[in-house]
C-alpha cells in the first residue's frame, strides 16, 4: 500500500459510461439473475452472486472483447505514480465508469500469472478447500481467463483476504513487442503504473461441502490500463503499481469490511496457514 485516498464521486450517467454493473434481465422461467460487469453494454464478466453465500466469483464472457486505455494518459503512466490526482488520472479514468462512490487506492503489486486449473489457482484450491466442488456439474469454478495473483493475507482467524487483478482480455492477446519493451524498462529499474476498478466481495459458505468454511474477502482489480504493464512484470518478477478505483455501492461488502481494507492491505503478505 503505497496511499489511500478519501471516498469520492466519480463517473458519468450509467447509460454514458464505457463500463458499468448491471443485472441480467429475467427470462420468464429462467433462474437467478446474474450480476455482471458490462463494457460498451455488452456482459463483460460475471460476478459473484448477491447472496453472499456462493463462491466469489469472476467469469470472462465471450462478449468480452475490449480494453478501456486512455492514450492521453500513457506518458503518465509509463512510470511511477506517487499522487493519483497529479495530472487528472483518477477523474480521466473516471470518465469511464458508472456514477457513484469510489475508494482510490494506490498499490504496488508483484503479479503471478495463473491459468486456470493450473498451480496457483484459486478456484481450483483455496476455493474448494471452503465450498467444495459446484454440485451440479461435480468441478470447481471456472473463470474463463488467465488471471494474476498479487497479494493474500488473514484478515482474522476465520477469515482471509484474496487479491486479483484480471485482465479485460487474455494475455495472449497482447502485443508482444510492447510485453517486451516494458519488461526492459522493468528491468532498468522502472516502475509503470495500472489503472482498475475494483470490488470487495466477501462471500461466507452456508452449507459445509469444503473443509474450511472460512469467509473469502475477494479484492478483484478489473484492468482499464496495463494489460501489457502486468504480464512484462509477471514474466520479469517485478513489480508495477496499481490505481485501484474501488466502487463501494457495488461491492458485496458492508460499510465496517470496507472501512478495514485499507489496513488489512498494508499488511505483509501471508498465506493460509493451511498452505493451499
Amino acid at each position: 500500500m503505497i496511499r489511500t485516498g478519501d471516498p469520492r464521486t466519480l463517473g458519468v450517467p450509467a447509460s454514458e459510461a464505457r463500463l458499468h454493473f448491471g443485472t441480467e434481465l429475467q427470462e420468464l422461467g429462467g433462474g437467478p439473475r446474474r450480476r455482471l460487469l458490462m463494457v460498451d453494454d455488452e456482459p463483460a464478466f460475471e460476478l459473484s452472486f448477491y447472496c453472499g453465500t456462493c463462491p466469489l466469483l469472476f467469469r470472462r464472457l465471450d462478449t468480452a472483447r475490449e480494453r478501456l486505455s486512455l492514450e492521453s494518459m500513457q506518458e503518465r503512466l509509463g512510470g511511477p505514480l506517487d499522487d493519483p490526482d497529479d495530472g487528472g488520472v483518477i477523474d480521466a479514468f473516471g470518465a469511464l465508469l458508472p456514477e457513484g462512490e469510489y475508494l482510490p487506492l494506490l498499490l504496488t503489486v508483484e503479479p503471478r500469472l495463473v491459468i486456470p486449473g493450473k498451480e496457483g489457482d484459486y478456484f481450483s484450491h483455496e476455493q474448494v478447500t471452503s465450498w467444495g466442488v459446484d454440485q451440479f456439474w461435480g468441478l470447481p469454478e471456472y473463470p474463463h481467463t488467465p488471471y494474476y495473483r498479487t497479494f493474500e493475507t488473514a484478515v482474522d482467524p476465520d477469515a482471509h483476504l484474496y487479491e486479483f487483478v484480471v485482465p479485460m482480455v487474455p494475455p495472449t492477446w497482447n502485443e508482444r513487442d510492447r510485453v517486451e519493451e516494458y519488461a526492459a524498462r522493468m528491468e532498468q529499474g522502472t516502475v509503470p503504473t495500472a489503472v482498475a476498478v475494483s470490488t470487495l466481495d466477501v462471500c461466507q459458505p452456508a452449507i459445509g461441502f469444503g473443509d474450511d468454511p472460512s469467509v473469502h474477502w475477494g479484492l478483484t482489480h478489473f484492468l482499464l490500463d496495463g494489460h501489457h504493464k502486468l504480464e512484462a512484470a509477471a514474466a520479469a518478477g517485478r513489480p508495477v503499481r496499481l490505481l485501484s478505483l474501488l466502487t463501494l455501492g457495488e461491492s458485496l461488502a458492508g460499510a465496517d469490511e470496507r472501512a478495514r481494507l485499507p489496513a488489512l492491505r498494508a499488511r505483509p503478505r501471508s498465506a493460509r496457514a493451511t498452505g493451499t
